[in-house]
């Protein structure tokens, strides 16, 4: 019998074909034996529509809990959540060294303690040209600016070719804080020839030419120091670059800094630990805030893209920390909001409006640049690294056909591969070899749930449609008792009908019960399934809902 052919293969189990919760599979070996290494183990957020009472969205790894000994190694490209966030939560299943630059790798360890899981695991990697082995793949970091210190694409050598994975970048000379873009650092990555370039897409409708972040600070100091009350302003927490700026305009205006949220604390403390953050501005506790006048007073909150629990939501409701908005009061989103989270920040501007507060936003480009790289970027990285095949990822499956179409206009072989799409890059063209099911795991409260579980699936019906309980007592000859119990929850008391609802599917209930036979009477689901059509009925006759119906069975057996 001959030996199988070994074969270089991509799939993505997450961020391919949404933006958020990436999770990138690499694999060389003989076919169905590959040796296996991850990048990134990301996550998405909630919405109550979609996923009410969820926590965080994680990716589903089954196919990699069922190759689970050929893993050998998850490499993190950096600290945003859609990036890092899930190690914590998944790294019990899949137990292998997690590999990261310095101050990915502080965010990372400390997801791990939160977890309660073992920090060590997480290793700390130097930049390009260093290598990493991980089985038949050896990995660098290659630095790249983004909006979070330290981000890095991967360079990925292995027996079939070098693939370069940008992670999220941007080509930025001045990030403020962080390494900027070096061309010549890129173009000696790309020197021994690159078999695929697995690249970033997410402004790939962005035309116009990417702004610095170095180019925010100046417009930012002469706003907070026009301000005449309190000024208050919401950015990515993971920004570090942006809350240093911010900080450093609340100081020069002679306010005092506060951070508020936990996210912010965090990632400040760990840019400090490493290093990055030098010279930033002293800062002041809530608790000590409360004390300071408000035109002295600048915070910086979490909350730019409308969470609800986040520090911005809650100012916007009312006092936090003691500290309550007023008019005159300044509001600044230094940020962009995500499309998705639009009618979340609208609520919270809404509401500080109501306040009398000034809110202002982004809408003329002064006070946030994207951390991605634009078209302009995307064709130059595209030059740089000169792929034989470009493989877009990080995007909606929109953006990834126009990257895939754009890299066809400069000359390069373009493929689109959402999630779950397995190629074999082993050749001189890509090719799908498999599709893969790929879906979301919840987090929900402190259980994960499975997409289909139905879980979610029921309390998103009992939203729309309300919620019955029936409870009624049938004796050892199959006859249901009276006085059959209703209670309702999501419902109005009230419908067309003269009586409550309530009261009217009690009554229709014992008339349909009255006529039941000892078959039915004897038989749980039988019994269950008569009793829901008939509530259903009558909601449907008097409120036009369909609710979801729980029916309770008590037997009584003589002693």
């Amino acid at each position: 019998m001959s030996a199988k052919r070994e074969r270089l293969i991509y799939l993505p189990l997450g961020g391919a074909g949404e933006i958020g919760m990436n999770a990138y599979v690499y694999g060389y070996g003989p076919e169905g034996q590959e040796r296996l290494i991850l990048v990134d183990l990301g996550i998405a957020f909630p919405d109550m529509d979609s996923t009410p009472g969820v926590d965080v969205i994680l990716p589903d790894i089954s196919w990699l809990r069922d190759n689970l000994d050929r893993l050998e190694a998850i490499f993190v490209t950096h600290g945003h959540e859609d990036h890092v966030g899930g190690v914590g939560h998944l790294w019990p299943e899949l137990r292998v060294p997690v590999h990261a630059r310095r101050f990915t790798a502080n965010l990372a360890r400390r997801k791990m303690v939160e977890k309660g899981q073992d920090p060590k695991v997480v290793v700390t990697a130097d930049p390009f040209p260093a290598m990493i082995e991980a089985g038949p793949f050896h990995v660098g970091f290659l630095p790249v600016s983004h909006s979070i210190p330290e981000s890095a694409g991967l360079v990925i050598d292995t027996p079939a070719g070098r693939i370069i994975h940008t992670g999220d970048f941007k080509i930025d000379a001045s990030p403020v804080v962080g390494e900027a873009f070096d061309p010549d650092l890129w173009a000696e990555a790309a020197k021994p020839g690159v078999r695929a370039l697995v690249c970033d897409s997410t402004n790939v409708f962005s035309r116009h030419p990417g702004r610095s972040e170095a180019e925010v600070a100046p417009n930012l100091k002469p706003l907070v120091k026009a301000a005449s009350g309190m000024f208050v302003a919401t950015t990515f927490a993971s920004n570090v670059a942006r809350l240093k700026s911010l900080a450093e305009a609340g100081e020069a205006a002679g306010r005092s800094i506060c951070l508020m949220g936990r996210a912010m604390r965090r990632m400040t403390e760990a840019a400090t630990e490493e290093g990055l953050l030098q010279d930033f501005p002293k800062t002041v506790s809530p608790e000590d805030a409360v004390n300071i006048p408000r035109e002295n007073l600048m915070l910086i909150v979490t909350g730019s893209q409308g969470e609800r629990r986040a520090a911005s939501a809650q100012l916007s409701r009312g006092k936090y920390f003691g500290i309550e908005l007023t008019e005159g009061d300044t509001f600044l989103f230094s940020s962009k909001t995500i499309p998705g989270n639009e009618r979340d920040v609208g609520i919270i501007m809404n509401n500080l409006s109501e306040l009398g507060v000034d809110v202002v936003t982004d809408d003329d480009g002064l006070y946030h640049v994207s951390g991605h790289a634009n078209r302009p970027d995307l064709e130059t990285i595209h030059r740089l690294v000169d792929p034989q095949v470009v493989i877009p990822m990080h995007g909606e499956h929109r953006h990834l056909r126009a990257h895939a179409k754009l890299a066809e206009s400069l000359g390069r072989a373009g493929i689109v591969a959402p999630n779950g799409t397995m190629l074999d890059l082993s050749g001189n063209a890509p090719v799908v070899i498999d599709h893969v099911e790929t879906g979301r795991t919840y987090l929900d409260g402190a259980a994960l749930v499975g997409q289909f579980d139905g879980v979610i699936r029921d309390r998103i019906r009992m939203a729309l449609n309300g919620h019955v309980v029936v409870a009624l007592m049938v004796d050892d000859d199959g006859e249901v008792l009276e006085d059959t119990w209703v209670d309702l929850r999501g419902l109005p008391e009230q419908g067309n009908g003269a009586a409550p609802l309530a009261e009217s599917m009690e009554d229709h209930l014992a008339g349909v019960l009255a006529r039941v036979d000892r078959r039915t009477a004897d038989d749980d689901e039988k019994l269950e399934d008569l009793i829901t059509r008939g509530v259903r009925k009558v909601a449907q006759d008097e409120v036009g809902k369909r609710p979801e119906v729980s029916v309770l069975i008590t037997r009584l057996t003589a002693e």
